[in-house]
């Protein structure tokens, strides 16, 4: 079935068309992925210092001007150190690089604003609220790289009607399918207050991949032990089958049309490698000295990454509230699925 209607605006017809799509749902497909980077991250940081950072200046803008001015800080990459993880406690050889780039107003009607300044201590404010075991003043070194926007983009800010400053195709859906509310609950269960109460050795680098084939759900979980907490080789394979175990049981109250699910944790252990064979860390991610992170490679605007789905690659985070289509679409698209189907 389609439908199409009308909408006015300035004097113009935009279509907006309703048509039905000739796809199996996905929840009745063989096979189904979906994927989950938790808070910990390199991937996630990155996404969350670029918003913090935006949600920083945003305040600014309004405190002094009245209006968010133009910026866009998006284009980060934390870059990763180098540590010397070891059973009862290791320790960081260098600092973790976070680099933040793009573009924003540093100065406006004869008041500057200290852009570097207020990008710095937001990323370090989220960093010491999220990651437990991170110190951004002796763990992280952080390099400024946002500069003044062109003429033309800043121009935008002057208008009577502020219009979109870049083209952008974005989709969203609704419901989540229950593999995607699965893998999302096994993160953020992992990444709870109970849960590190429980598991205090758990870092906040979590990685869920979640596969269904038919009714049957496997979730291949990563998770970073910090190595403090982590006397011998007995305590870290003992706790981590504990870990498995209870998220199993966790999950299990929680399947609906499912029949099972199989978690397997850490997958790359192996207990004769030594500390070569377990995943402990000194600060509970990976961005210490495993991997690097970047603005746009982890969770869609809903939380998940989900193969099943057609999915856009804009990268929401950092990007001004204001004018970019790429974060108000992709969330706009998400909003409006949700209220169709309520």
């Amino acid at each position: 079935i389609a439908a199409e209607t009308n909408l006015h605006y300035k004097g113009k017809s935009a279509a907006v068309e309703v048509e039905e799509r000739k796809q199996t749902p996905v929840e009745q497909q063989r096979i189904e992925l979906v994927e989950r980077k938790g808070k910990g991250h390199p991937d996630s940081i990155c996404d969350a210092v670029a918003e913090a950072v935006s949600l920083a200046l945003c305040r600014e803008y309004l405190a002094n001007f009245g209006r968010i001015l133009h910026h866009n800080t998006d284009k980060a990459m934390l870059v990763a150190g180098r540590t010397e993880p070891r059973l009862g406690g290791g320790k960081v050889l260098e600092p973790m690089r976070l680099v933040l780039g793009d573009r924003a107003v540093s100065a406006h009607d004869g008041i500057r604003i200290e852009v570097g300044e207020i990008a710095e201590a937001s990323a370090k404010t989220w960093l010491r609220n999220n990651l437990r075991f991170v110190d951004p003043d002796k763990h992280l070194f952080f390099q400024n790289e946002l500069k003044e926007g062109s003429p033309e983009l800043t121009d935008i800010f002057e208008r009577d009607v502020i219009g979109a400053n870049d083209t952008s195709a974005a989709v969203g859906y609704a419901p989540l399918t229950e593999t995607e509310c699965l893998v999302l609950e096994a993160e953020r269960w992992f990444n709870s207050p109970d849960f590190q109460r429980r598991f205090p050795e758990a870092g906040e680098d979590v990685k869920v991949m979640g596969v269904r084939r038919d009714r049957d759900l496997m979730l291949t979980v990563a998770i970073a032990f910090v190595d403090r907490f982590v006397p011998d080789a007995g305590f870290y394979f003992r706790r981590k089958e504990e870990m498995r175990q209870a998220l199993t049981e966790h999950l299990t109250i929680k399947l609906r049309n499912l029949d099972r699910v199989d978690v397997q944790l850490n997958t790359l252990d192996d207990p004769t490698r030594g500390n070569g064979g377990m995943y402990i860390t000194v600060l509970g991610t990976s961005a210490e000295g495993g991997d690097c992170g970047q603005v746009g490679r982890g969770n869609r605007v809903n939380g998940v990454i989900p193969l099943n789905r057609p999915i856009s690659t804009e990268a929401a985070a950092g990007k001004n509230p204001v004018s970019h289509v790429g974060k108000l679409y992709s969330l706009l698209t998400h909003h409006i699925a949700s209220q169709v189907i309520q």
